[in-house]
């Protein structure tokens, strides 16, 4: 079966916009111009293919001179020793995987307190209505957002203390500095990774199109004494500009 045209004149130009033909800030030509230039095919059939490029981010602002290619955001790694701290310092994994200082780091929060559905007990391998705080995150790199989160700890866990206060937070650590705080211990952490196309919700909060992937995981805190003490469920990033880095260790 052919391919539709429209297919094949995206393809193109998003050739030519990743070689760099077409860098961040250059203007595509006006719609009538593509259209001579690929052989007189119609307007309809223009802009379908533009739609298609800018539900990736590829490119914006379309205007009577023609759409402008969208700069592409940075890679940013996630190394596999990000979890680690240094005592003291005003970091937190986030600032670490963005290679960002902490006055260029933002974030949005809202708490709430609510009871473990199926899902989170199974992940808490607790009893269904436990209670938890559930914290809702938007990270920041300067103005930019790039990550967001639901993190649940356990109410009977942080009632009464300064993990359960949104005006502490950012916390200086991150999650795992903050348990110690209520003498909690951190030995393991485990993360599950998929990736998908973003909800409404995550293109507009990251501010992505919706043909941009979106990569979810989820992560768990597990104290000294094998209990479930914190569960992100999930944490979102965009997936065309994040690398998960793994390093595995194998006996000789």
């Amino acid at each position: 079966m052919a391919q539709p045209e429209y297919l094949r004149i995206a393809a193109d130009l998003r050739r030519r916009i990743s070689s760099g033909e077409y860098g961040p800030g250059d203007q595509i030509p006006p719609i009538p111009a593509l259209g001579r230039e690929y052989g007189g095919v119609s307007e309809t059939t223009i802009r379908n293919a533009l739609r298609l490029l800018a539900n990736e981010g590829l490119i914006g602002g379309r205007g009577p001179r023609g759409t402008r290619v969208q700069p592409r955001p940075p890679i940013h790694r996630m190394p596999a020793d990000r979890y680690r701290s240094t005592p003291g310092a005003r970091s937190t994994p986030y600032t670490r995987d963005q290679g960002i200082g902490w006055s260029e780091y933002r974030l949005d929060k809202r708490f709430e307190r609510v009871q473990a559905d199926a899902e989170l007990a199974a992940l808490f391998e607790c009893e269904v209505g436990e209670r938890l705080l559930a914290r809702h995150f938007v990270f920041h790199d300067n103005d930019q957002p790039t990550q967001m989160s639901r993190s649940y700890v356990r109410w009977s866990d942080v009632a009464g203390t300064p993990v359960a206060d949104p005006i502490h937070e950012p916390w200086p650590g991150g999650t795992r500095a903050q348990l110690a705080s209520i003498g909690i211990t951190v030995t393991r952490i485990t993360e599950s990774f998929t990736s998908a196309m973003p909800t409404d919700e995550e293109a507009a909060t990251l501010r992505i199109g919706p043909g941009v992937p979106v990569l979810r995981y989820t992560r768990r805190h597990i104290a000294d004494t094998g209990r479930i003490v914190e569960v992100a469920h999930p944490i979102v990033r965009r997936g065309d500009t994040t690398v998960v880095d793994f390093v595995i260790d194998l006996d000789e």
